[in-house]
């Protein structure tokens, strides 16, 4: 489950979300305040919100399961109303994808600005069931309105939820010792989509109209749910992919530290294998933001069995998706780790993912 800033006060002596801080809340805030705050305990949740966890698991019946998950929606006006449907969407299925299950239904709560257009409100409603129908998933309920308060980017939520076997799904905590790391197509993906349509002028001028323009259309590489379906097909569990997770938030580095936290394990990364592009490592910099760290939906990242990973790697680059082998599950230890030269290592500690600051500096200084 991903962390989300949460409006209300912290009682007196509780972890508090830093005032002013955005994107989702920190690991103090979460631990103390939200994972301590979740109603009634039933022996039915099989996996619950925790850190690094994308999906909740829920027991049915003897042998079945659903699985569900959460995100915001958004409206990004220099986008468009499709575009950011369409990344709303698929923004939530990413995360139920990494299950190696696709979803099939939705509710949506649209909480419209007032400043938008019947005709664009009309416009991205029509767009998102149109997204979800490309996707097999079926909107089962929700709500719509206008309230004050209400504005852009994030303008609501959006549940995701299917079914399967007890047998048939994955959670980060199915990694082994031993499975190679994976992630796929690159870093940095979202930051870099997100802040080139947004301030497009600004970044040609700091990088050139031909990156600039490669930069803008990187808003289509911001889905993961092909990238889990393909690497999944190979096998789950011991015959491939033991767990998958997309970097949101905190980035590949992010990423990665919530997996290795909640599979218990150790994970040791080799950071100069994890694949930057030229147009996402100008647009971080001409945004002082770090690309390992920030914003990256779009980019999968995996344990494999090691005898399946080269089938796993084969199968995304048929399919148009690059993966690149990036580190190891260790056998010692938690948390993680980057390896050095001659065999050192060093823990790598969370940082704190900048996008949101950088976005909002921008935006305040009418960069465009």
């Amino acid at each position: 489950m991903r962390g989300k800033v949460h409006s209300a006060g912290s009682a007196r002596g509780a972890p508090r979300q830093g005032r002013g801080q955005f994107g989702k809340a920190d690991e103090e805030f979460l631990e103390g305040v939200v994972y301590q705050s979740l109603g009634a305990a039933r022996q039915d949740v099989l996996v619950g919100p925790r850190r690094g966890v994308d999906n909740a698991v829920v027991r049915i019946d003897h042998s079945r399961v659903m699985i569900l998950t959460t995100d915001p929606i958004s409206i990004i006006p220099s986008l468009g109303m499709e575009t950011s449907a369409w990344l709303s969407a698929h923004l939530i299925a990413s995360d139920f994808a990494t299950s190696s299950r696709a979803p099939e239904f939705a509710s949506f709560e649209y909480n419209i600005p007032r400043e938008l257009s019947e005709a664009d409100k009309a416009a991205y409603i029509t767009a998102m069931g149109r997204v979800c129908g490309s996707l097999g998933v079926s909107i089962v309920a929700g709500h719509t309105g206008t309230y004050p308060g209400a504005g852009f980017t994030v303008i609501g939520g959006g549940t995701m939820f299917g079914f399967a076997d007890e047998n048939e799904y994955l959670d980060p905590s199915m990694s082994g010792i031993g499975d190679v790391l994976l992630m796929t197509k690159g870093s940095a993906i979202e930051a870099t989509a997100t802040l080139a349509n947004t301030f497009p002028s600004y970044l040609e001028e700091r990088i050139g109209s031909r990156l600039a323009a490669n930069a803008r259309q990187y808003t289509r590489l911001c889905t993961t749910v092909r990238d889990a379906l393909i690497a999944s097909s190979v096998g789950i569990g011991a015959e491939g992919v033991t767990s998958m997770h997309d970097a949101t938030e905190g980035g590949v580095l992010g990423g990665l530290s919530e997996m290795a936290h909640a599979s218990g394990n150790a994970f040791l990364v080799h950071e100069e294998l994890i694949h930057v592009s030229e147009e996402a490592r100008l647009t971080c910099l001409a945004f002082a933001i770090d690309p390992l760290v920030s914003l990256s939906e779009g980019t999968l990242l995996l344990t494999c069995r090691e005898g399946r990973v080269g089938e796993v790697r084969r199968k995304l680059r048929r399919n148009g998706i690059p993966a690149f082998a990036i580190g190891k599950v260790a056998g010692r230890g938690s948390g993680l780790w980057s390896a050095r030269k001659r065999g050192k290592v060093a823990r790598l500690l969370p940082k704190r993912d900048r996008y949101w600051v950088a976005y909002a500096r921008s935006a305040a200084e009418n960069l465009t």
